[in-house]
């Protein structure tokens, strides 16, 4: 949590996730999408039934994950 923000209170019906595979992936697997100001959801588009993962921007670069790099505005 950051600024006291319950990520898993957020909403994220209507979310648009892209697909965030490394590599030269054809199933992408790994999806990504905005769901607030500084908060995103990771989910696995092979696993749909399952609930996406939530992040903030922080927490993603320190995975190594930068969204700009999958197309979305960070």
């Amino acid at each position: 949590m950051q600024n006291g923000t319950d990520l898993y209170a957020l909403d994220i019906d209507g979310a648009s996730f892209v697909k965030a595979c490394g590599g030269p992936c054809t199933e992408g697997c790994v999806t990504l999408a905005r769901i607030g100001a500084d908060a995103w959801a990771l989910g696995d588009s092979k696993r749909p039934g399952v609930e996406p993962l939530r992040f903030t921007t922080e927490e993603l670069a320190v995975a190594g994950i930068d969204p700009a790099r999958f197309g979305l505005n960070v």
